[in-house]
């Protein structure tokens, strides 16, 4: 991985950037290559610690928020839902109006997540907006008013429209060889000092030049 993209960072948080193809965390199999390993790293030869707050798909990019202490990192999963959050997605077909997702999202036994009217699932609700479109594709802009695993993926197959290259997820094809969402912004109450903080990341230049001159709505 490259060095890492800081975008904010004090005596209790780290926000990053993180690269699409790239864990947030390691797994059993692969504990070394991934974007907690290369914080950690980081953090380490400035003698502080650090705990993971969010995560991201391997295949999404975009921001991830990492404390540097327990207590902050309590702090931020607790009002975690007071975040503001929001993602670029492009999606398969042509979406003309801004629109609500809203279900209960359940697991399969290979954990699968699906949408489902039982009450007894985690709720979930999105909210999407048409930037660009042709007739093939559209970028939207995602916010999650609920933080469910998979929550924009699956609500995206819901309306019959899957992220590009997100085949697990319904999707037919990958031209941009990763799946085509990323967190690009955040907003949230700072855990000590109580400052608001804002944080924004440009639209991955693999989205910009998808090669499908995606014009304006």
């Amino acid at each position: 991985m490259k060095k890492l993209n800081i975008l904010y960072e004090d005596k209790h948080l780290l926000v990053v950037n993180k690269p699409a193809k790239v864990l947030t965390i390691g797994t059993i199999k692969d504990k070394d290559n991934n974007l907690y390993r290369e914080v950690y790293d980081y953090l380490h030869k400035k003698n502080q610690k650090v705990f993971i707050v969010n995560r991201l798909d391997k295949d999404t990019s975009g921001l991830v928020v990492f404390a540097k202490s327990e207590k902050v990192k309590n702090i931020m999963q607790d009002n975690w839902s007071n975040v503001l959050r929001k993602y670029y997605a492009v999606v398969e077909g042509v979406i003309s109006k801004e629109g609500m997702v809203e279900s209960y999202l359940k697991e399969t036994k290979t954990l699968l997540t699906y949408s489902s009217k039982d009450k007894n699932g985690k709720y979930a609700k999105t909210l999407y907006k048409p930037i660009l479109s042709n007739k093939k594709y559209t970028l939207l802009k995602v916010q999650i008013l609920t933080g469910r695993k998979n929550q924009i993926r699956v609500h995206m197959q819901d309306i019959g429209h899957p992220i590009v290259g997100d085949k697990k997820y319904g999707s037919k094809e990958s031209p941009l060889n990763r799946m085509a969402l990323h967190a690009y912004f955040l907003e949230f109450s700072h855990p000590i000092t109580k400052e608001v903080i804002k944080l924004e990341t440009n639209m991955p230049k693999e989205f910009e030049n998808f090669g499908v001159n995606l014009e304006k709505i």
